[in-house]
């Protein structure tokens, strides 16, 4: 682990990166060029002692989990994420398959995104990074473990993972979506990938995924328009809009309301609702 090296990338990277850049106010009295080490710590969900004694060139050997929090934090490419790994003494993590690595261009979107609802998730269903709105609307996404990663599994696995889908029709296009999405990365990664893993364990646990994976269908598309219930806003109805990163096999997924619709009103409230869950975490 090369102490001073990392203290020194750590702190160009940070100070690199400004705070409208991420959406954070500047505030009055910013002295600090760039971000400041409590906002990169907020930002990567770990304490500022422990950020600050790494960019000092001190403290333990940061686990993989957490130099993959900083480089989402400060926004780094591929090549700098895996120059990270390497200053802190781990080998270079993979650029597919299994990368969770979110581009920063897609962060970027992200952060801009802040009174709508939108993820980024990777080619197996699992979701990397949610806006404030997103959590408000869908619940806390990036903290399951194991095959609940994926978003797959838990659709037909886990009891209650459907009840924000107001109808049938949207929860069998859903399904078959889900299904048809799966399959094409099986047939790209094979019986022993994950997504093997996860094929056969709901073939085991679902016969109506063993149903639509019978069918052997392919590149279904998702509605336009879904409706949902929320537990506190009631119905809504969502325009669903898909971008791809094709480099890094990961998508951003979008919700949006029509303006002036009963909708866009409730979706306003979620976005209070969401900020103020936001501001109460990083308290």
């Amino acid at each position: 682990m090369d102490y001073r090296d990392l203290s020194d990338f750590l702190r160009k990277r940070r100070e690199a990166l400004q705070p409208e850049d991420l959406g954070l106010p500047r505030g009055r009295r910013r002295r600090t060029p760039g971000l400041r080490r409590e906002e990169v710590a907020a930002l990567a969900v770990m304490s500022t002692d422990y950020y600050s004694r790494l960019e000092g060139g001190r403290g333990p050997q940061p686990s993989t989990e957490l130099l993959a929090a900083i480089a989402r934090a400060l926004r780094l490419t591929l090549d700098e994420r895996d120059h990270l790994y390497l200053l802190a003494g781990h080998g270079v993590p993979p650029r597919s398959g299994g990368n969770d690595h979110v581009n920063p261009g897609l962060l970027r979107i992200m952060d801009r995104l802040v009174d709508t609802p939108a993820q980024v998730m990777n080619r197996l269903g699992e979701t990397l990074l949610q806006t404030a709105v997103d959590v408000a609307f869908e619940g806390e996404l990036t903290n399951f473990e194991g095959l609940e990663r994926s978003g797959v599994y838990r659709w037909f696995l886990t009891e209650g993972e459907r009840d924000r889908y107001a109808d049938d029709e949207v929860r069998a296009n859903h399904s078959r979506v889900l299904v048809s999405g799966l399959r094409s990365v099986y047939a790209t990664d094979g019986d022993k990938s994950r997504a093997g893993t996860i094929v056969r364990a709901l073939l085991d646990g679902s016969a109506e995924f063993r149903r639509l994976w019978d069918a052997h269908e392919v590149g279904i598309r998702h509605l336009g328009t879904k409706r949902f219930v929320h537990p506190v806003v009631g119905n809504l109805e969502f325009h669903c809009q898909l971008l791809d990163d094709q480099q890094q096999q990961q998508t951003l997924l979008v919700f949006t309301a029509t303006p002036g619709s009963e909708s866009a009103e409730k979706l306003a409230l979620l976005a209070v609702l969401g900020q103020t869950e936001f501001e109460a975490r990083q308290s």
